[in-house]
C-alpha cells in the first residue's frame, strides 16, 4: 500500500497516519485532538507569560474560557461565510468541524472582540490583556497547525525543494489538487502520491520564532499593546507569503484574491505604521 505521507528528500516515511481514533466505540478525529491541546497549551503559556509579568494568573483562566468559545465559532463562521457556494448546499455539514474548516483569521477576530467586552466587565487594560493573551494565541497556532498535518489538509502546491512532502492521493479532497498538482503525480509502488509544499509546517515553525521574539522582548516592551502589535505585524507578513502558496485558498466571491492574503496585508501595514507612530511619538515625547 505504501507509506501514507513520505518527506523523500529528508528520508521521512509515516506508513501509517490515520485521521481518528476509536474510543469507546465512538470516533475522535485527531484535528479536534491538536487543536484542543493547542487551546490548553496557549492557556498555560498566557498563564506563564502572566506570572512572569507581574499579572494575576486568574483572570486569564477566566479569559480563556470565553475566549475558546468564541474563537472556534468565530473560525467557523469565517470559514462558511466564505465558503458559502457549498454550505448553502450541504447546510447539513456547517456545524461539522470534525474534518476541518476553522479559518484563524475568524478565530483573532473573535477573540479579539471577546477580550474587548471582557476587558470592560472586569475593569482590566485591554492592551494589556492582547499583549499577554497574544503569547497563548501563538502557542495554539503552533500546535494547531499540525491538525491539517493529520487532515492533509492546507497544504501548498507542488514543489522539489527539500522540505516537498508526498500525500497519497486517495487521501486528499479532490478540490483541492491542481493541474501542476496532477501533472507531477509521482507513482510508488502502484500507489499515486502528490507532492506539496508542507505550508502547516512552515506556518509552524514562522510562528515558533515570532513567539521567541516576543518572550524575548517582553522585558523590553515600551507601552501596553506593543507585543500584540508585533504580532500582527509578524504573523501577518509570514501568512501573506504562506497563503500564496496553499491550493486551497478562501477567495472574495467572484475575484482571484485571497481573503487571507489581503487581510494579512492590511495587518502588516497598519501594524507597522502604529508601531512607528508609537517610536516617533516617544522619541519627540
Amino acid at each position: 500500500m505504501g507509506a501514507d505521507i513520505r518527506f523523500p528528500h529528508l528520508g521521512i516515511e509515516i506508513e501509517k497516519l490515520g485521521k481518528n481514533i476509536s474510543i469507546g466505540g465512538f470516533s475522535i478525529a485527531y484535528y479536534g485532538i491538536i487543536i484542543s491541546i493547542g487551546m490548553l497549551c496557549g492557556y498555560l503559556m498566557a498563564s506563564f507569560q502572566a506570572k512572569r509579568t507581574g499579572q494575576n494568573k486568574e483572570i486569564y483562566l477566566d479569559l480563556a474560557l470565553w475566549d475558546i468559545v468564541f474563537a472556534v465559532i468565530g473560525a467557523r463562521l469565517y470559514y462558511v461565510i466564505f465558503s458559502w457556494d457549498y454550505y448553502s448546499k450541504n447546510p447539513g455539514e456547517i456545524i461539522n468541524i470534525r474534518g476541518g474548516g476553522l479559518a484563524i483569521y475568524g478565530g483573532v477576530i473573535a477573540g479579539v472582540i471577546t477580550t474587548f467586552v471582557f476587558s470592560k466587565v472586569k475593569k482590566v487594560p485591554f492592551l494589556r490583556l492582547v499583549d499577554t493573551a497574544c503569547t497563548g494565541l501563538l502557542t495554539g497556532q503552533i500546535i494547531g497547525r499540525w491538525g491539517n498535518f493529520f487532515n492533509r489538509e492546507a497544504f501548498g502546491g507542488y514543489t522539489d525543494c527539500p522540505f516537498a512532502m508526498q500525500i497519497k492521493m486517495s487521501d486528499v479532497n479532490k478540490s483541492y489538487i491542481t493541474d501542476s498538482l496532477y501533472n507531477h503525480t509521482v507513482s510508488i509502488n502502484g500507489t499515486d502520491y502528490i507532492q506539496v509544499h508542507p505550508t502547516f509546517l512552515y506556518e509552524s515553525v514562522w510562528n515558533i520564532c515570532i513567539l521567541v521574539i516576543i518572550l524575548l522582548f517582553t522585558r523590553h516592551k515600551k507601552y501596553d499593546g506593543q507585543l500584540f502589535l508585533i504580532y500582527l505585524l509578524g504573523y501577518g507578513a509570514g501568512r501573506a507569503w504562506i497563503e500564496g502558496l496553499r491550493t486551497d485558498q478562501l477567495l472574495f466571491p467572484g475575484t482571484g484574491l485571497a481573503i487571507s492574503q489581503v487581510l494579512s496585508g492590511i495587518l502588516v501595514i497598519a501594524a507597522a505604521a502604529m508601531l512607528i507612530y508609537k517610536a516617533v511619538c516617544r522619541q519627540k515625547g
